[in-house]
């Protein structure tokens, strides 16, 4: 892990004293919320329906336990106990007053944590993907390469005030497991024809309003020469991204509207006459940061042990668990952990403190001190011992946190809706807790496979339904929250926005709609090895149609 040096210290100090003195001024009454509001966004802190949300950062979502154990005690003693882990890799406390939040931001940096750049228009905290160093088809880590650009980024005067916030994330495997087509930069670390390592550089993707597909700017940008090709694209981004209508402002419709060949080749011009960093600089920072995340040492084994074994066979409730919530790592022997924070019937992504000083302890103990948060909103051991998986899930089932549901259908991301949120037209919360009692029994969720439902409470898309195989957004209708029902999204590979299957509907048809909709593609698949998507590129929508028709004629029938 990356650990802070003098600088990132004292910018970090420097930064808690200033807003101390910035809230002083506004309880005082010298600020007012207009003149307060954009000091307290560059320092993660929203004023929601209730309370004070501060997000706090968790860059490229790697944790190490000092850190898990800090955030827990900020929950317990200024928040209600409990945080939110979100879709960018971040915790978010809902809960806070103002006058805490210098105090709650000084224990941060005791642990050398933050909240700068959580909000606000600038480039906001870099995610990765969260099997960085663990996954078998992996080029590189992707997470020195997120570093270099956290430190590059943060405070850049350059881009502290773009047009619109910006979002970046990076993956090193084949597999895309950070959704980086949909962000505004996506960067995929390839190998050319010579065997150089270097990035694919992806810009113009997104979700919210207007939903896009990133292009692909540049194939291959050498190591060295990245930074220099970000501040490019940047550049060209703070010269004609719109200021004056925010739906307007992000840098997907200027890609669009400019067209991505033009949007290139201004990149490109911008890239030939600009002043550059120095390639030998930016080599040898990323080398340096490179040495903070050199593997653990792990005791690789020719054949695992029958320990994990004979327990799964003795015991059908971690056989079960797992099934679904073990991945692979490539040092045999070992597995990286799938701590699913979607308990059935439960807010998905909260964790009370305990649950966060449980996490931290099996961190400590059996990960190498490491922890991952993923975009999915769970928690990720990512280095334990095959034997050690036993006694891991025992603490786990005390904890509450043992469900055996990664990347099935209760595995739901949900953002936190109307609950929460200032924006939010709909509810998120409610809707995600009864789609996973309707599939709470394991067995059917095994039989059902893998199949992702994502819920978002308004048009901001901040629990990403448009890449959902099963997308889910909540909006206002005549005083009514209504339901728009999207299929078949993706965040991977082939990334594909989900598209509406037909009229929205009542909240209380939600559930059962859903219901129907799986029950039909269990119909038509042709074996348990053929994947929702599939179902429904070969019959196309039309089939799942009457399931939303049908439930909302009941719900009307019994309102």
């Amino acid at each position: 892990m990356y650990r802070y040096d003098e600088f990132d210290e004292q910018l970090v100090r420097e930064r808690v004293d200033q807003f101390r003195g910035q809230v002083a001024r506004r309880l005082d009454g010298s600020l007012s919320e207009d003149e307060f509001k954009p000091l307290r966004l560059m320092n993660g802190l929203y004023l929601q329906l209730h309370a004070y949300m501060l997000r706090v950062a968790v860059p490229y979502g790697t944790l190490n336990s000092a850190q898990m154990r800090q955030l827990a005690e900020i929950a317990d003693k200024y928040d209600r106990g409990y945080g939110h882990f979100t879709t960018r890799q971040n915790l978010q406390y809902n809960w806070l007053k103002l006058v805490d939040v210098p105090d709650i931001l000084a224990m941060l940096a005791d642990v050398g944590m933050h909240a700068i750049q959580t909000s606000g228009n600038c480039i906001r905290n870099v995610t990765a993907d969260h099997l960085a160093g663990v996954a078998a088809d992996e080029i590189e880590d992707p997470r020195p390469t997120a570093e270099l650009i956290r430190q590059w980024s943060t405070l850049h005067p350059e881009f502290e005030f773009l047009p619109r916030k910006f979002k970046i994330a990076v993956t090193g495997a084949e597999e895309d497991r950070a959704a980086v087509n949909v962000h505004d930069i996506g960067i995929r670390i390839v190998a050319n024809d010579a065997g150089e390592v270097g990035y694919r550089v992806i810009v113009g993707g997104g979700l919210g309003r207007t939903p896009m597909v990133g292009k692909t700017v540049r194939d291959f940008v050498p190591r060295e020469e990245l930074l220099d090709y970000l501040e490019a694209v940047l550049r060209v981004y703070n010269r004609h991204g719109r200021r004056d209508n925010k739906y307007k402002a992000r840098i997907k419709i200027l890609v669009h509207e400019l067209g991505a060949a033009e949007f290139t080749a201004q990149v490109e011009e911008e890239f030939r006459v600009m002043e550059r960093g120095g390639p030998e600089v930016a080599q040898a920072e990323l080398s340096r940061i490179a040495e903070y995340f050199a593997p653990p040492a792990l005791d690789e084994r020719e054949e695992p042990s029958a320990v994990l074994s004979d327990a799964r066979n003795a015991d059908p409730a971690l056989e079960l668990f797992a099934q679904h919530n073990l991945v692979p790592h490539k040092v045999r022997g070992h597995a990286a952990l799938i701590v699913s924070m979607k308990p059935i019937g439960k807010p998905p992504g909260d964790a009370t403190a305990d649950q966060m000083r449980v996490l931290a302890d099996l961190a400590e103990q059996f990960s190498h001190d490491e922890l991952r948060v993923t975009h999915m909103q769970n928690v990720v051991l990512p280095h334990i011992r095959l034997d050690d998986v036993p006694a891991i899930f025992e603490r786990l089932l005390e904890a509450g946190l043992a469900e055996p549901n990664a990347a099935l259908i209760t595995d739901i991301i949900a953002c936190p809706g109307m609950d929460y949120c200032a924006l939010a037209t709909a509810r998120s919360i409610p809707i995600a807790e009864d789609i996973q009692r309707v599939f709470a029994d394991p067995a059917r969720q095994a039989a059902i496979g893998k199949l992702s439902i994502k819920i978002s409470g308004c048009i901001n898309a901040c629990g990403h339904h448009h890449v959902g195989n099963i997308g889910i957004l909540g909006l206002e209708r005549a005083g009514r929250e209504n339901y728009q029902i999207t299929l078949g999204g993706d965040p991977g590979n082939a990334t594909a926005l989900g598209e509406r299957l037909g009229p929205g509907i009542d909240a209380e048809a939600v559930p059962g709609a859903i219901e129907a909709i799986v029950d039909t593609y269990l119909d038509l698949r042709e074996g348990p090895q053929e994947h929702f998507l599939d179902v429904l590129k070969r019959t196309g929508p039309d089939p799942f149609k009457p399931a939303l028709v049908a439930k909302q004629e009941a719900a009307d029938a019994s309102a």
